[in-house]
């Protein structure tokens, strides 16, 4: 070795940090490229920024970000014009692992702010100076050739991070620095222009200082756009401009059905560019619940999974930037920083404030009900998931109703109701054409009472969690015979119903204990039969969907309505008092109850069998008068 190379250990246990950067810190192997373009970055900002007060440090015209792949050395260089680097500071920067340079230039500035000076600090990206060794998980030796602005001296810093690195004199024409990457022998992907190009375009796109790739033949062809649209002032971007960077971000062909653009200022700041699609996405929305929306820190792309929005907004696309971000060792993995949840808070807001504008606004009431006929079964999830803001989505919902043509909102549903009436109704099945028809609706629709029809897949969740509207509490109509009983019907005479005693008890005996109850009731008009809930436990498509699941749901079976005026049930009422058996027809009676419900049937094939022989006889008897 040449007395004028210097070895030295590392300033910390390297074997085991580094193996932690190499092996567990980073779960994406290309973040690699990203923390050192972030480096490089860095350098370029701080010689721009000091080259404020010192004309010498000037940057060149062409300042850029190099990427230069060379497959025959099996190497990978990334150059900068930047600040660069004396031999201290590599030193103490990649000698001392977890110190930044960038971190503590940082820091001096805003000391100098904080005695009075101006705090016109760069955005700057690095923070805790572990980034540059995650280069390790692609090399398996790396080289960092710098010269400091301003100064002649060029040092070159070498290391295969196994605990040691050397120092020794170079040369560079010009400040800066060159990061030279010995390539491991599974990581040829990365030795590709086109693999490059993917890699800077997802992570690094926004980054304000041009990069360009280096392909075989020498020709250098830029890899990023270099402005974050986000950052500029809505004047000066056009509407093509918006959908353009839409689709980017959303992988989608359509165009926003709303574009959210603004920058919060204050004792927190960020900027926010968000859309909310026209169109639902190809996949499903259960496949994948957790919000997507980028977060950057100072323009860099830092993840999309850091939540920024709850999951009943998933369907949100965009991005986020900050400056005020502190982020942990791991930039992928970020700590639930107080900043950060501030943040979420805010951006769920905005999106709220957003839709709950649109909403509102009579005149765009079609493209409202347009945008929740693709996203409000998402949207709903918000009711059973977020106690917090539960008051706040339930205006933004939209159902279908008994009463009205179109969708209704729970407001205007108040707004309707009866003076009388206690309780907002609704009727949950999997298909609304069902629920028009369904024997669950006679008895208030006879009394002009509204009902709201709900089909998505969370509606057997998330009323019971809102539980009331307006002070109004929401009620299943298979839990609400009780209240339906205070209403008179409209234009209807009383009718004295017959007493079924004898015919109540014989149903009871012969269904026990499949249903909790049998009772004669006043809500059916054209039905025989109706199943309702039993005051403890769950209505009945929650009790049908855990059934189906295989699980118990902990209340009683449900009760089985007959109506007496109905003359399938007088002729059976005729038939107990006669003393006959009626196990069978009890059990056709529960069943055709349940059909009526959307269930199907406990035995089929032997429903099918009864109902088959009641239409045989029917047939059979003006045959035998004849």
């Amino acid at each position: 070795m040449s007395e004028t190379v210097e070895r030295h250990e590392f300033g910390a246990e390297v074997g085991r940090l580094l193996d932690l950067v190499v092996h567990a810190l980073y779960s994406d192997r290309e973040i690699f490229l990203r923390e050192l373009v972030a480096n490089a970055a860095d350098a370029t900002d701080r010689r721009r920024f000091e080259a404020l007060t010192n004309e010498a440090l000037a940057l060149p015209s062409d300042a850029r970000v190099l990427i230069a792949p060379d497959k025959d050395a099996r190497t990978l260089t990334i150059s900068d014009a930047g600040i660069g680097m004396s031999k201290e500071d590599l030193a103490q920067n990649l000698g001392t692992i977890a110190r930044s340079g960038t971190r503590a230039f940082s820091q001096a500035l805003g000391e100098r702010a904080a005695e009075g000076g101006e705090d016109q600090r760069p955005s700057l990206i690095g923070q805790f100076g572990v980034g540059f060794y995650s280069a390790f998980m692609v090399a398996d030796r790396v080289t960092v050739t710098s010269r400091r602005a301003g100064s002649e001296e060029t040092w070159t810093w070498a290391s295969d991070g196994k605990g040691s690195y050397t120092l020794e004199p170079a040369s560079r024409e010009q400040p800066g620095t060159d990061i030279v990457l010995h390539m491991k022998e599974d990581a040829d992907e990365y030795l590709e222009s086109y693999r490059l190009d993917h890699v800077v375009r997802k992570w690094a796109d926004n980054i304000a200082v041009p990069i360009a790739i280096r392909d075989a033949e020498g020709k250098e062809e830029a890899a990023n756009r270099g402005t974050a649209l986000w950052r500029k002032p809505k004047s000066e971007i056009t509407e093509e401009q918006y959908k353009e960077f839409y689709r980017t971000v959303s992988h989608g062909f359509d165009e926003p059905w709303a574009t959210l653009h603004w920058r919060a200022e204050g004792a927190l700041e960020f900027t926010g560019l968000l859309f909310v699609p026209s169109m639902k996405p190809f996949m499903p929305m259960e496949d994948d619940r957790r919000s997507k929306v980028r977060l950057h820190v100072r323009r860099m792309f830092i993840t999309d999974e850091a939540e920024l929005l709850p999951n009943w907004l998933r369907f949100v696309h965009g991005v986020v930037d900050t400056d005020d971000l502190p982020l942990n060792v791991s930039r992928e993995m970020l700590q639930s920083t107080p900043t950060l949840q501030k943040i979420r808070r805010a951006v769920t807001t905005r999106v709220i404030n957003e839709l709950s504008s649109r909403s509102k606004n009579a005149e765009k009431a079609d493209e409202y009900q347009k945008f929740f006929e693709n996203f409000g079964p998402v949207l709903k999830e918000g009711i059973y998931e977020d106690f917090e803001r539960r008051a706040e989505i339930a205006p933004l919902l939209r159902f279908r109703s008994s009463t009205q043509e179109g969708w209704t909102s729970l407001p205007e549903y108040v707004s309707r109701m009866k003076p009388e009436q206690e309780a907002i109704y609704y009727l949950v099945a999997d298909d609304v054409e069902a629920l028009k028809n369904s024997a669950q609706l006679e008895g208030f629709r006879a009394r002009g009472v509204e009902v709201l029809l709900l089909s998505d897949h969370v509606d057997a969740f998330w009323p019971e969690q809102l539980g009331k509207f307006e002070d109004k509490p929401l009620r299943s109509v298979t839990q609400g015979s009780a209240d339906l009983a205070k209403l008179k019907p409209e234009g209807e005479t009383a009718e004295v119903a017959p007493a079924l005693d004898k015919l109540v008890a014989a149903l009871k005996l012969a269904l026990e204990p499949e249903v909790s109850d049998v009772r004669t009731t006043d809500r059916l008009v054209d039905s025989a039969v109706v199943l309702a809930a039993s005051g403890m436990g769950p209505d009945l498509q929650m009790q049908r969907l855990l059934r189906r699941a295989g699980r118990g749901f902990g209340g009683s079976a449900p009760i089985l309505e007959i109506n007496p005026r109905h003359a399938l049930i007088r002729s059976l009422n005729e038939r107990a008092e006669a003393g006959e058996d009626l196990k069978a027809e009890a059990g056709t009676l529960l069943d055709l109850a349940r059909v009526q419900d959307g269930d199907t049937p406990r035995d089929p094939v032997a429903f099918a069998r009864a109902v088959a022989a009641a239409l045989a006889g029917t047939a059979a008897k003006p045959a035998e008068s004849a």
